[in-house]
């Protein structure tokens, strides 16, 4: 494909995914001239149909080759998002037409709005597709398991630049409103082809935008206007609350406010949300509690890994009310025998992870109790997947975690290559500097199984799924068990 042949190709791409109109096509196919410094150009179309992907390595290289750009993958992110940046229709344009769709129902806007993030090329769906995706079947329903290779690692010549560059207060974080049609740099992703929505929340100007590495359908971040830090209250639950009502079809929670437990960016006020029902929203109550006061508000203890009180009704506010006083109570527990502490050396340690959904008129909010605290011999976090396990993930367990969804590291798939031919061979993995961490696991393996060429990719991956259901139960502040269950009792008795 020439040079033309793809800048004509774009042009039809955006005609088709409507990023642009067939009036614009001319102004667009110029845009993209600018940026390849081409003063010449003949409206040539390539003979087969090549895909986005295709396209735009032929653009990028012919900028490589030209001097625009490094050829290495951090600095062509940043040239191809230049180029779709002048495909995307402005902000402006965006939200009149999402709430014109919107008029019509909330799922026509997202449908609208979805489909722009992916073909504009902020959701690069060619490298999401590269993700392993499983469901592994546990005592606790379908648990999802993601291995995400989607993320590309920085090269070399990125991570040396970035280390020379002056430090940069703007945007703030990778959240921040100020993102929209920022061009990036080596240490900050461009973001020309990046549009936000906005919409009102407990009364206060938010966002509402897509996650750029969807590890769901309609993976959605609804971020504060202002860079202001995460905090859960009774706003909080509120803010949850609106946008369910806003986007009845979609879930959307938040990760606690403390860390170990929180998200990777507590800094920005932010929920995750989505067109997805996750195991812990399909997990039942299996033990029905009252509160008193409250006895219109449904409430129960979920059977999931984790420690989980469903509040369920008609009537939100009196659901928040309720979730307030758990929440109130929760951060000033302690149960030593239970091992929780409010705080040690006056560092606070018990937070909640919210999750808010609607179905047929009636409201839930799941209350996820975690605590933070570390020991000598759990450093890392005591309710945090222990050192057994951090063969397979050592990284905090998250709002999407806590759901049901294994967010892996990517290094797994290379290892378990490598483990599955180690385990076909005989070899000694524990002589095997790589899979040495996987050693006490792959023997379990191997004496539990009979393993064969036919059958040991689908065991490998049901026995990292029960390793990830027994991260959860690491992660649940009661145990599953009779003590547990008395414990948790005794915590919502006193509420």
């Amino acid at each position: 494909m020439t040079v033309y042949e793809a800048v004509t190709a774009l042009a039809d791409y955006a005609v088709k995914e409507n990023l642009i109109k067939e009036r614009d096509r001319t102004y667009s196919a110029n845009c993209i001239l600018g940026i390849l410094g081409l003063d010449d150009y003949e409206s040539v179309s390539p003979q087969d149909s090549p895909d986005l992907e295709s396209i735009l390595a032929c653009l990028l290289d012919y900028a490589c080759e030209k001097g625009l750009c490094e050829n290495s993958v951090v600095y062509r992110d940043l040239f191809d998002t230049k180029i779709m940046g002048a495909l995307t229709p402005r902000p402006s344009l965006v939200e009149e037409e999402f709430y014109a769709k919107y008029k019509q129902s909330p799922e026509k806007a997202t449908e609208y709005y979805y489909h722009l993030s992916r073909k504009s090329d902020y959701i690069r769906e060619y490298r999401i597709k590269n993700d392993m995706k499983w469901v592994t079947k546990t005592k606790y329903g379908d648990i999802d398991i993601t291995i995400n290779l989607s993320k590309p690692e920085k090269d070399p010549k990125a991570i040396a630049a970035a280390g020379k560059m002056k430090a940069s207060g703007y945007p703030k974080c990778q959240l921040c409103a100020e993102n929209e049609g920022y061009a990036g740099r080596v240490n900050h992703p461009a973001r020309q082809n990046h549009r936000i929505i906005p919409i009102k929340v407990n009364g206060e100007e938010w966002f509402f935008q897509y996650s750029p590495y969807v590890y769901y359908n309609e993976h959605c971040i609804v971020l504060n206007s202002k860079h202001t830090p995460m905090v859960i209250n009774r706003a909080a639950f509120n803010k949850l609350f609106d946008f369910v009502k806003l986007f009845p079809h979609y879930f959307v929670g938040s990760n606690a406010d403390l860390p170990i437990v929180g998200g990777s960016i507590l800094s920005h006020e932010h929920f995750q949300g989505g067109n997805y029902t996750f195991a812990m929203a399909k997990a039942p109550v299996e033990r029905e509690i009252s509160f008193a006061g409250y006895e219109d508000v449904k409430a129960g203890i979920v059977r999931w890994p984790m420690s989980v009180i469903r509040l369920s009704g008609p009537d939100t506010v009196r659901i928040t009310e309720l979730a307030e006083k758990i929440l109130d109570s929760w951060r000033a527990y302690t149960d030593e025998e239970a091992f929780i502490y409010a705080e040690t050396d006056g560092v606070k340690h018990n937070a909640i992870t919210p999750i808010a959904r609607c179905s047929g008129g009636v409201y839930e909010l799941d209350l996820v109790l975690r605590n933070n605290i570390t020991t000598e011999e759990y450093p890392d976090g005591f309710y945090h997947p222990h050192p057994e396990y951090h063969h397979i993930k050592k990284e905090n367990i998250g709002l999407i975690e806590v759901m049901g969804l294994a967010v892996l590291p990517s290094r797994l798939k290379k290892e378990m290559e490598q483990l599955k031919a180690a385990l076909l061979e005989g070899r000694d993995i524990s002589a095997d500097e790589t899979l040495a961490k996987h050693y006490e696991w792959a023997e379990m393996i191997k004496g539990k199984y009979d393993l064969t060429p036919d059958n040991i990719d689908g065991i490998i991956r049901d026995e990292i799924g029960i390793v990830f259901a027994a991260i959860l139960e690491q992660c649940g502040v009661f145990s599953r068990d009779e003590a547990g269950t008395a414990q948790f009792l005794r915590f919502t008795s006193q509420v």
